[in-house]
């Protein structure tokens, strides 16, 4: 490799491998090369930042000689309008292709050949996404589940006691979710799922923010959402994980409908719901009047005004929502508690 590959992409391209990208952000998601393409080239901004910054796993591999499979995971800082900065994302390249140099010079060579070694863009995922990312990982390279997918998968097919959830692995249940396409898979879950207990269907919400659900599953976990909020006796963290299990159904009515039934409970006032709300179900509130109860909500919520701050100041960096939320703002019906919270954000001024 004589001269320094101009973007990411053309550095692997150059290596011949097979690759991935994958969005690490607000939940683990494929995102096709030509998208990732676009967002190098200054194209397009990134289509969902997570505090201010584009999160991204790039998975390299060779099926001829897999003990040279790759991956690095990337944090890479955008620009006011969510761009991705070129200087950085040079400065990136320059540090993999002075790594990658040097391996090649080194006499003998060394055992341990890191091009992310001391890069301050790499970063390691927390252990659930990182549950994704190898559930992901493993069935794009066509290689098996771990050895936890089995357990998981006889637990939500009903083929284990509902009671007996306690040795399930984090692992084996992100390997369950990605591939809920297989066989009959999502049509025993939605047999089973309105007898799942609290605890179980908490980590497979968690993990279902990572796939999109069938239209049935999808209506099977709105249907189990709506009766436990009538219900009011689950714990905000069991309802904020039930916000991120719909969080990626196509149904934008049924999501929608679900999140201000939520934004009409006390649970909206608890800080992990509504940055669940917020981080995951943004989509939802691209609607008015479901996006002016969430802002109402925040507002008097207990996580205060540095809640208020840096749940907004992220949220609007996504391309799609800061227009609206400024639109929003701008509503003379709001509150007086949304009022304040505003003015102290942005300065009295705003409100008047």
């Amino acid at each position: 490799m004589s001269q320094i590959p101009s973007s990411l992409i053309e550095f692997i391209r150059k290596t011949g491998a097979q690759f991935r990208v994958l969005d690490m952000g607000r939940r683990v998601q494929k995102m096709s090369a030509d998208q990732f393409e676009k967002v190098e080239q200054g194209m397009a901004p990134y289509p969902q930042p997570f505090l201010h910054q584009a999160w991204i796993a790039l998975l390299l591999w060779n099926q001829q000689q897999k003990e040279q499979n790759v991956v690095w995971f990337l944090k890479l800082p955008l620009d006011e309008q969510g761009y991705l900065v070129q200087a950085a994302r040079d400065d990136l390249i320059n540090r993999i292709y002075a790594n990658i140099q040097m391996f090649m010079s080194e006499e003998p060579a060394s055992e341990e050949r890191d091009a992310m070694k001391d890069n301050p863009f790499s970063f390691q995922p927390d252990q659930e996404k990182m549950a994704a990312f190898h559930a992901y990982a493993n069935k794009a390279m066509g290689k098996p589940a771990s050895q936890y997918f089995e357990s998981a998968q006889q637990y939500f097919s009903g083929q284990v006691d509902l009671d007996q959830w306690q040795n399930l692995g984090f692992q084996g249940i992100a390997d369950y979710v990605v591939r809920l396409d297989q066989g009959n898979t999502e049509q025993k879950l939605c047999e089973l799922l309105p007898k799942l207990p609290e605890q179980p269907l908490s980590v497979l919400s968690t993990n279902l923010e990572n796939t999109i659900p069938g239209h049935k599953l999808y209506a099977a976990l709105i249907s189990r959402f709506s009766d436990t909020l009538k219900q009011g006796k689950a714990s905000p963290e069991h309802i904020a994980a039930l916000a991120r299990g719909i969080s990626n159904g196509h149904d934008e009515k049924a999501k929608q409908q679900i999140i201000s039934e939520l934004l009409d409970t006390d649970y909206a006032l608890e800080p992990e719901v509504i940055v669940a709300v917020a981080t995951r179900c943004w989509s939802a509130l691209q609607e008015p009047t479901v996006l002016q109860k969430f802002l109402e909500k925040l507002a008097a919520g207990k996580a205060g005004q540095e809640g208020f701050s840096k749940i907004l100041a992220d949220l609007m960096f996504m391309p799609a929502m800061r227009a609206l939320i400024l639109m929003a703002f701008r509503n003379e019906d709001r509150s007086e508690a949304l009022s304040a919270a505003i003015g102290t954000m942005f300065g009295k001024q705003f409100n008047q």
